[in-house]
Order: C-alpha cells, then structure tokens, then sequence
C-alpha cells in the first residue's frame, strides 16, 4: 500500500473554519455501489465484498442501488439481500445517473464511513482494507488511484487529459478522481453541494467542507463483464461544463466565524 498525503489548505484559503470535530473510531463502514445493468457482475462482486470486509474485523453493510436497469439485475440484488443479512438495496422508478444513486445510497447508510465504488468489477474490493486503514490514520477522505490502469488507450489518454484539466481549474491537488473506490466521513459527505455528475468531483467538494484527503494506489482490473456505459466524448463534454459549475461554487462558498453566543 502506498499512502500519499493531499495538502487540506483550502479551507484555510477561504477563511473557512474547520466545522466537524476529529471522528472517533467508527464500529461499522457501508459500501455503496450504484448499478445499472452489472447483472453478470453483481454476485462475484459481493462475495470479493464479503472477503475484504470480513478482514477488517468490522461491523459492515453493503447498499446497492439499482439505477432502472433493464437487466435482471435488481433480481440478482433482491436475492444477496434474501441471503445475506449485510445487504440492504433501493431500485429507482426511473434511470437518474450515478451522482443521483450515490445520494441515494449516502442517505441510506447507517455507518459514519462510506466506501464508494463501481459495480463493474474493475473497482477491486481487496484494496478496502488498505483505503479504511489510511482513513484510520486521520483522513476524513482516502482516494484509490489507479496508477496502472486496464483501460483502452485511447481512455487512458482522455483520462490524464481530464486529470489534468480538472487540476487546473480546481487545484484539488488529486491524481485520480475518476477512480470510484474512495472512503469518506459520512458527516462531511452529507453537507456537500449536490449535482449532476457531482460524483466526478468528490474531492473538491470535500475540501470545501474541510476535509484532510489522502490517496491510496490500488489494483484496477479489465472489465469482467458487462459493456462501459460513457464513451470519451461524452464524458469531456459533461465535464467541461460541470468544471465551470464546480469553480463558480469554489469561489462562492459562504462561511462565517462566530465569536459569542448564547
């Protein structure tokens, strides 16, 4: 494992006051995982889950959300629920997107720690154990990045291109927000500004609530089965504009300071 420590300064660049207290050692994380048509994935998936959870020692659940898929994979998610008392699910009337299931399942959880990460099995759930031991150090968040990927090349290039694009405009300071396996304090998560496509921006929005951010490179894996639901082009255009949107909240954030009170 190795752990690389993200500079937490932009709370102190806006003046804003660090507002959660430190977290105590939590007894319990929950894993959400937004899916929409992993039907071939989902029970391989879990059971990496249970594997790396069970290490930990700690109390856990898994929360899936199933985002319309018209698979059978909200079938596939009733039966892990039938069968194993740590998952618990939603399924959406209608397809919303990963930002909206993330939300989804953030409100559901009932754990202080959220891990997050894909259901398509590139994500690999033997690095849990590595991300919840950074977190322990005291990050309120630990980022998996994904030095060597298992991606075509030309998503590879589209990815350091966006990387470096986002840097630029947000100085967020983070190898690989694309990557989806992160952990975070689950206090600080709920009161971040929420949007379409906010999962691509966790990072910064963290930081803007205060958050110190860790990173930890982890395993990425070739899809197992199943098809990519964002080609290139579509990812860069969302992003360019959402980029605009993210900046804008950066350098509008409110903040005060109280000094008396009764």
């Amino acid at each position: 494992m190795v752990c690389i420590l993200v500079s937490t300064s932009i709370y102190k660049f806006f003046k804003i006051p660090y507002p959660y207290p430190p977290m105590t050692n939590s007894k319990k994380f929950s894993v959400v995982l937004p899916v929409f048509n992993e039907e071939d994935n989902l029970e391989k998936l879990f059971a990496e889950i249970r594997t790396a959870a069970d290490s930990t020692g700690q109390n856990w659940e898994a929360i899936f959300v199933d985002d319309c898929s018209t698979d059978q994979s909200l079938e596939v998610i009733r039966k892990l629920a039938r069968d194993n008392q740590e998952v618990r699910y939603l399924a959406f009337e209608e397809n919303r997107g990963q930002s909206v299931a993330f939300c989804a399942g953030f409100d559901a959880v009932e754990s202080g720690i959220v891990v997050t990460m894909d259901a398509d099995l590139q994500n690999d759930p033997a690095d849990i154990p590595a991300l919840l031991n950074a977190f322990d150090k005291g990050s309120d968040m630990v980022v998996g990045w994904r030095a060597k990927r298992k991606d075509t090349f030309w998503k590879r290039i589209a990815s350091k291109i966006g990387n470096a694009v986002r840097n630029w405009f947000t100085d967020d300071g983070i190898h690989d927000t694309g990557c989806s396996l992160k952990v975070m304090r689950r206090d600080m998560l709920m009161n971040i500004p929420r949007f379409q496509n906010m999962h691509r921006f966790f990072p910064i929005l963290m930081k803007m609530q205060g958050a110190s951010i860790s990173e930890v490179i982890v395993n990425h894996r070739e899809r197992h089965a199943g098809v990519s639901k964002y080609g290139n082009w579509q990812r860069a255009k969302q992003g360019i504009y959402d980029l605009f949107g993210v900046r804008w909240l950066m350098t509008r954030q409110v903040s005060y300071t109280v000094r008396e009170k009764k």
